[in-house]
């Protein structure tokens, strides 16, 4: 285990279609943050921010919270990556977005000592509510998709090469609680309604002050009684797990 080493590197970029700025709204980035910072597992926290003058403003924060800054193309995010994993030393990305605040942290390190014990190239936790999940993938691997694939597949779809030639990679699936299996429900900020959701379930784990050691059970169980916040997402979700894995 000492000679492996996972680092987290977030793409972060201000453009979008949809959300502009999303990582910097409301506090989605610190939260993002600050589960990364309660893992064992994870020896250090790369920002990987794309060229441009809107994005400037991560290097402050990557000033204000004692991060490290690469910057890259903006389109190839798995050069951006790499760039991350090449500047820390790591060994492996462990791989979440920087729009989804409320990570299934809790089955983190033991993923990892698995991922470490079985030589797996990429480990994934993939059927579970939307914005909880997470991925391990060696940088190996990652230089291989780089190298092999074509541009789709070093987009912000960075394990998409994996994904597509699982015959050629050791992987391993994560097997999630039934409970967190809900296609009704995401916890990811892409639109405004997920943002209006994400502040309301921030402010629930504040006032019943479980924000630092959040269970997502709990999140779940709020949700469930507050239907009009569901109702809000229901349908994106909907859309969103139809095209979410390969």
């Amino acid at each position: 285990m000492n000679q492996r080493r996972l680092v987290a590197v977030l793409a972060c970029r201000n453009g979008g279609s949809r959300l502009y700025g999303k990582p910097l709204r409301w506090r989605i980035l610190d939260q993002v943050v600050d589960n990364l910072r309660r893992l064992d597992s994870v020896q250090s926290i790369i920002l990987a921010v794309s060229l441009g003058n809107d994005n400037y403003i991560y290097y402050d924060y990557a000033s204000k919270n004692n991060l490290i800054c690469v910057c890259g193309d903006e389109v190839d995010v798995l050069s951006r990556l790499l760039q991350g994993l090449e500047i820390s030393g790591a060994t492996d990305l462990f791989r979440v977005t920087t729009e989804s605040p409320f990570l299934y942290w809790q089955i983190v390190d033991s993923a990892w000592k698995d991922h470490v014990a079985n030589s797996y190239d990429a480990t994934f936790l993939d059927d579970v509510i939307d914005g909880c999940g997470f991925e391990i993938i060696t940088k190996a691997s990652l230089q291989e998709s780089w190298n092999c694939g074509d541009s789709s597949h070093r987009s912000e779809h960075c394990s998409s090469f994996i994904r597509e030639n699982k015959s050629n990679f050791k992987i391993h699936k994560l097997d999630p609680p039934s409970a967190l299996c809900r296609l009704d429900l995401r916890l990811t900020v892409d639109y405004p309604q997920d943002l209006i959701v994400a502040r309301a379930v921030y402010e629930f784990l504040v006032h019943s002050g479980r924000r630092s050691s959040y269970d997502i059970h709990d999140i779940v169980n709020y949700l469930d009684e507050n239907p009009e916040l569901v109702k809000l997402i229901s349908p994106l979700a909907a859309a969103g797990y139809q095209t979410m894995y390969l």
